[in-house]
């Protein structure tokens, strides 16, 4: 099945470049593209996208109203943002209007794609630079809160009860923020191995996808947050 998207941006050279990126994807297609947030709305009624990939900043009608308005109108569609920032602040309003994916700009074509098919499916994506930020603030919550005397202490441990010792390696540098590539480059494999043993953790671990999976592993100091 084709994954149909709408491309909104106000740089036309960047729309032009990702466009071309989408292209060489048979299952893509990018039936539309806007250059404001208030192109949205109109665009995906017309063209019911499965995906539409949202810049956050935009003179008129930036992306998170943009987005916010979208999914009021229509709950199902998917919004990847795509950012230049990295800040937790950004991509916490990100996901409060009801984006399922956050990216960088600086991110490779792999990526990109990756985000797409995942999110078309159902899950969401963030970049893994932007995961290790959220990690780091979640991590800076948790230890103000234990000085107050507000959260216990989580030990940390290894979950070998419910993976093996390489799968456990591949969620701590997930953790860490690394992508699929970086972790293969870690652990001296291939990035096809890296997938195989990601989609091994996302079902072990009963989750959607890696953000998911990281967030459940901190929670249960499964993890090391450094």
């Amino acid at each position: 099945m084709t994954t149909k998207i709408v491309l909104i941006d106000d740089h036309k050279l960047f729309r032009e470049g990702v466009k071309r990126i989408l292209e060489f994807e048979q299952s893509f297609s990018v039936v539309a593209e806007g250059d404001d947030g208030s192109s949205a709305l109109p665009l995906v009624e017309e063209h019911q996208p499965d995906v539409v990939l949202m810049d956050i900043n935009m003179p008129d009608t930036n992306g998170v109203e943009a987005t916010a308005a979208l999914i009021n109108k229509f709950p199902d569609v998917n919004v990847i943002i795509l950012s230049i920032h990295d800040d937790e602040n950004y991509v916490t309003h990100a996901l409060k209007s009801g984006a399922q994916g956050y990216l960088l700009k600086e991110m490779d074509s792999n990526s990109l794609i990756e985000a797409i098919k995942v999110v078309s499916d159902g899950g969401s994506y963030l970049h893994p630079k932007v995961t290790h930020n959220l990690v780091q603030e979640y991590r800076r919550l948790v230890e103000e809160n234990t000085s107050k005397g507000m959260e216990k202490f989580i030990e940390y441990r290894k979950p070998l009860h419910l993976l093996t010792r390489r799968e456990c390696e591949v969620l701590q540098l997930l953790a860490d923020g690394k992508s699929n590539r970086g972790v293969a480059e870690s652990l001296y494999i291939s990035e096809k191995t890296v997938k195989n043993h990601v989609s091994n953790i996302l079902q072990k671990m009963s989750v959607n996808d890696r953000t998911q999976a990281v967030v459940t592993a901190i929670r249960n100091g499964w993890v090391e947050v450094l």
